[in-house]
């Protein structure tokens, strides 16, 4: 065998194959790490969109208790501005709602608002609101 120094070609050989499994491991860690921090960006995202919708959901609604924006039949619209690329229905049901003594209530309305968009993979997401309406009859 020869000599380099003090170690011979046999160690050599020995020490790049550690190195080179030393590397591939290295390597197959940074990429399960780089798919965690992908992972970890889309869940962002799509938390994103989805408090979005959700504030779309609540100005409607406050839009809509305070008389702004009146409900009838059933309506779409795009949204614009911040809430672009999202679509939001609405639409208002007479409640058949009675009193304990069987008479019925007039004016009460279940309200239902919902958005729908296209999720960071191309899939359709949505998000619902309902709630009651009281309509109030002018003096």
């Amino acid at each position: 065998m020869k000599r380099i120094g003090k170690t011979t070609i046999k160690t050599c050989g020995f020490i790049l194959l550690e190195v080179m499994l030393a590397v591939g491991i290295f390597s197959i860690g940074i990429i399960a790490l780089g798919q965690c921090v992908d992972n970890c960006l889309r869940s962002q995202a799509a938390i994103n969109q989805s408090q979005k919708a959700r504030l779309a959901l609540e100005n409607r609604m406050a839009q809509i208790e305070a008389g702004e924006v009146q409900v009838g039949d059933e309506k779409a619209e795009e949204l614009k501005g911040m809430f672009a690329g999202m679509k939001m229905r609405q639409k208002r049901v007479d409640l058949k709602a009675e009193n304990e003594n069987k008479e019925k209530l007039n004016g009460l309305f279940e309200v239902t608002v919902e958005v729908e968009w296209l999720g960071s993979n191309g899939d359709k997401q949505t998000a619902e609101l309902k709630f009651i309406q009281l309509a109030i009859q002018g003096p």
